[in-house]
């Protein structure tokens, strides 16, 4: 217990250093400084103190300031690579740019978004090597791909900070743009450029491999099926969403099921637990295999990604703790996750909401979900309704107030829509992928399962539509900062360790 107690204490302040150093630059000098006064607590403590008591106390103090002094650390190390001068001069200039193409394109409504990587800008019609990445919008024809080497003229300049605004209404604080866009290493931005492809091939060959996949698999299912059905399924299974009509992607954000087309273990998680629990009547680690299955062939259509392979992660702790029935094992080695994946990128604890709903639906489902199935007894266990609905709930108490947050939008309708609708995702995935992968082999053979994916998509599009055009089924909340943010959370996590405390003593 001692040892746990430490490690705790020695996380939370690894953690809390990198939540401070994402708002105020404490610097490297500064973590040298902490990690030698921990050093000499540490020497008082041998030395000096003999009473077991306060040699105890004083460690902890030790463990704490040591972590904290790494976490300042880690994170000054990441700011420690200073920008490209020639990039820097260039800021404000009309440029002459080469790059790679360093992920896979977005497609929005008159435009393209690519991000690239810099390799050359072209000074007095002399070529310099540079390095930096910057994100270009461009034309949607003639269109470029993963790993393409382009030619980009236009205006450099760096990214600004806006309101986030949601039906025309200030939410709570501006959006801070820049460090959203930082924590993946761009500081430039290039807009309405002029793009010529020069030529193609220079990205890592597996994940080309995998884009090509994914982009198959979409054009497979776009030839079976009608809009808008057929683009709802690419969002689901693969979180392909730039193609999903205006009004639906808008009745999806007021009620609360945007998530299922994004790629996050807010609903990897609960689509995977529904998985595994679709198939809990077969042997033992069926489910847990079928489950698995399923994130796996997520993450591999999603182009593996690193925001699709941090979703996966979360989720198979989440079936893992399902299949072992041991939530607090679960529970530990999603902190242990979590925890690396912000030693990698720091900057993914206060800036990738992704990351955020990620981990916080896992933490719902593994530590919530156990204390509401004893208090939803009228719903029934058949076909894993009960765990499902758990599970959504669960995840809809952790993410809710981070939602208010950074979004500022209440769905009054969200619990019901999602109860509704989450309950048939599972189906989607298993008659959509059937689909796309039959559309490989016979689109006639693929037929009969578009139909079954195309008569649940529908009932997908018409619920958020029913629901979206109710009065008053979202509103916009400005007056909910972070430090009530905060206050909610420390109040749920007091709840979740009394409730679980409860559990262990039934």
């Amino acid at each position: 217990m001692k040892n746990y107690f430490s490690l705790a204490i020695s996380i939370v302040g690894f953690i809390s250093a990198i939540f401070l150093c994402s708002f105020f630059r404490l610097g490297i000098t500064f973590s040298f400084f902490l990690i030698f006064i921990s050093a000499i607590l540490f020497l008082f403590r041998k030395f000096f103190v003999s009473d077991s008591e306060c040699r105890r106390q004083i460690f902890l103090i030790v463990i704490f300031i040591l972590s904290f002094g790494l976490g300042v650390l880690r994170y000054g190390l990441i700011d420690l690579k200073p920008l490209d001068v020639n990039l820097e001069n260039s800021v404000g200039n009309k440029v002459e740019i080469t790059g790679i193409v360093s992920t896979e394109p977005e497609k929005k409504d008159t435009q393209e978004i690519l991000i690239v990587d810099f390799k050359n800008i072209f000074i007095s019609s002399s070529s310099v090597a540079v390095s930096g990445k910057g994100i270009v919008s461009t034309d949607l024809y003639p269109g470029f791909n993963y790993g393409d080497l382009i030619k980009i003229y236009g205006t450099l300049s760096k990214p600004e900070n806006f309101s986030n605004s949601a039906g025309g209404a200030s939410t709570t604080a501006d959006f801070d743009y820049i460090s959203y866009l930082a924590k993946d290493d761009i500081y430039y931005e290039v807009d309405f450029a002029q793009a010529k492809l020069i030529s193609s091939g220079h990205g890592n060959p597996v994940q080309a491999f995998l884009f090509k996949i994914k982009d198959s698999f979409i054009e497979k299912i776009n030839q079976i099926m009608s809009e808008p059905e057929s683009s709802l399924l690419s969002g689901i299974l693969i979180g392909e969403k730039s193609s999903i009509d205006k009004d639906t992607m808008d009745n999806l954000n007021k009620t609360g099921l945007s998530h299922v087309v994004n790629i996050s273990g807010y609903n990897i998680s609960i689509v995977a637990s529904a998985i595994e629990k679709t198939f809990s009547f077969l042997p033992r680690g069926i489910g847990f295999f079928a489950g698995a299955i399923g994130i796996i062939l997520f993450v591999i259509m999603s182009g593996a990604t690193a925001r699709a392979i941090r979703a996966g992660i979360m989720a198979l702790i989440v079936i893992l703790a399902d299949a072992t029935h041991r939530n607090y094992q679960a529970g530990r080695a999603l902190i242990i996750a979590g925890l690396l994946m912000i030693i990698i990128n720091p900057k993914i604890l206060v800036f990738d909401l992704s990351f955020q709903l990620s981990f916080l639906a896992t933490l719902g489902i593994i530590y919530v979900s156990p204390v509401l199935k004893n208090k939803i007894g009228f719903i029934t266990e058949k076909f894993g309704m009960k765990d499902t609905v758990s599970s959504v709930i669960a995840a809809q108490i952790l993410v809710l107030p981070s939602i208010l947050y950074s979004m500022g939008t209440l769905s009054f309708f969200a619990l019901p829509a999602n109860v509704l609708v989450l309950a048939f995702i599972p189906v989607i995935i298993l008659f959509g992928f059937v689909t796309g992968i039959f559309g490989f082999i016979w689109l006639p053979l693929a037929l009969p399962f578009a139909w079954i994916s195309w008569i649940l998509l529908a009932y997908v599009i018409n619920i958020s539509k029913f629901f979206a055009n109710l009065p008053f089924s979202s509103i916009n909340i400005s007056w909910f900062s972070s430090v009530l943010m905060v206050a909610t959370y420390l109040i749920i996590f007091a709840w979740i360790f009394y409730e679980n405390k409860k559990l262990k003593h039934v």
